[in-house]
C-alpha cells in the first residue's frame, strides 16, 4: 500500500513539471489536425471518385 501512495506521489510531482501548451497552441493544433483531415478526405474522395469512374468506363465499354 505505501508504494501505491509513492507512486502517485511521483505522478503528481511529475504532472507539476509538465510545460502544459497554451491555448493558442492548442487551438493552432486543432486546427491543423482538422484541416489535414478534410485535405485527406477529400483527397482519397477524388480518388475513390476516378478508380469508380474508369472501372465503371472499362467494364461497361
Amino acid at each position: 500500500m505505501k508504494r501505491f501512495f509513492k507512486f502517485f506521489g511521483s505522478v503528481g510531482h511529475e504532472m507539476k513539471l509538465v510545460t502544459w501548451p497554451t491555448m493558442k497552441q492548442t487551438r493552432h493544433d486543432n486546427w491543423t489536425v482538422v484541416s489535414t483531415s478534410i485535405l485527406f478526405a477529400l483527397f482519397f474522395a477524388l480518388c475513390d471518385f476516378l478508380i469508380n469512374s474508369g472501372l465503371t468506363q472499362f467494364i461497361l465499354k
